[in-house]
């Protein structure tokens, strides 16, 4: 009984995706591919301060758990931190499907993780607590006189 309330949920996210549209001028835009099934997607993320998503959205075609684990994710994230999206792993992804995944269709399930990443990979985000400036340490060596 439990697994059809878990599939029902990867059913109502492919059925009645959430964030499914194309923004005008995303700041970041990623497009990939899954060979192995045909799974298509494109991740589109807003982030006017390079610290906040502002939007995030997802296009693209494939099987129910890639169409799926976009409108989760996208949903999930949508207004925060981009530092949340950059420590997700795979298997927080997982989770958030709440269903077994198979070997087999891992690649579906983390096609949206993957692709949201590959998105904002070039995005430098400084923390205070993160930055350590080292001061060379300068040696004189002692001349001696004639």
């Amino acid at each position: 009984m439990e697994d059809d309330i878990y599939q029902e949920h990867i059913m109502d996210h492919y059925q009645h995706p959430r964030q499914k549209y194309i923004q005008k001028n995303p700041t970041y835009s990623k497009t990939q591919l899954n060979p192995l099934c045909g799974d298509e997607l494109t991740i589109q993320i807003t982030a006017k301060t390079n610290k906040n998503i502002e939007d995030i959205s997802f296009q693209g075609h494939g099987c129910a758990i890639s169409q799926a684990s976009a409108s989760i994710l996208t949903e999930f994230l949508h207004k925060k931190p981009i530092t949340q999206l950059k420590k997700l792993s795979d298997q927080n992804m997982i989770d958030m499907l709440h269903i077994p995944i198979s070997h087999t269709r891992t690649k579906c399930a983390l096609l949206a993780l993957k692709t949201a990443q590959a998105a904002i990979a070039n995005t430098k985000i400084a923390k205070s607590s993160s930055i350590k400036i080292q001061k060379k340490k300068t040696t004189t060596k002692n001349k001696t006189k004639a």
